[in-house]
C-alpha cells in the first residue's frame, strides 16, 4: 500500500504533521493549573505533542520517550521544545493525561477531525477513524 505521507517516526512526518496542530487552541482549553504546588514548566499543546510522539515513533513507553527527547533534535523540535536539559518527566506526562482525561483527549481528536476532514457532501465517500481513547492504557509491566 502506498502512502501520500512519509514513513512513521520520520522527521519528515513530523514536519509535515506540525502545522495542523492547534497550539493556541489547545493552551486556550486547557490552561496551566495556577496555585500551590510545582511550577508548570511545559504548556498543554507541548505535552500533547511529546504523547502524539508516543504514537508517531517507534518509542512504547513514556521513559523511553523521555530519554530519547535528549537525542532526537526533531522530536524535540516538533514537540517545541527548547532544549536536550529541559525535559518532561514521565510522571508530567502521566499527570497531563490524567488532568486532560477521556474528554479532554476527545475534545482535541474533534478539532482536529473538523479542521482536517472535509465537510461529507451527498454521495461521497465516508471516512472512519478508529477512536481508541477510551481503551485502558498498558501501564504494568511484563
Amino acid at each position: 500500500m502506498n502512502s501520500l505521507l512519509p514513513a512513521t517516526g520520520t522527521d519528515a512526518l513530523l514536519q509535515t504533521l506540525s502545522p495542523h496542530i492547534p497550539d493556541t487552541w489547545i493552551n486556550q482549553q486547557f490552561p496551566q493549573p495556577h496555585g500551590r504546588g510545582r511550577r508548570r514548566l511545559f504548556s498543554a499543546a507541548q505535552l500533547w505533542r511529546v504523547h502524539l510522539l508516543a504514537l508517531l515513533t517507534p518509542v512504547h513507553s513514556f521513559n523511553l520517550l523521555v530519554q530519547m527527547l535528549a537525542e532526537q533534535k526533531a522530536w524535540r523540535r516538533f514537540a517545541h521544545l527548547p532544549n536536550r536539559h529541559t525535559l518532561p518527566e514521565p510522571w508530567v506526562l502521566h499527570e497531563f493525561r490524567q488532568r486532560l482525561g477521556v474528554a479532554g483527549l476527545r475534545r482535541i481528536n474533534e478539532h482536529l477531525a473538523v479542521a482536517l476532514l472535509p465537510m461529507a457532501v451527498a454521495g461521497s465517500l465516508s471516512v472512519a477513524l478508529i477512536d481508541a481513547t477510551d481503551l485502558p492504557a498498558a501501564t504494568c509491566s511484563f
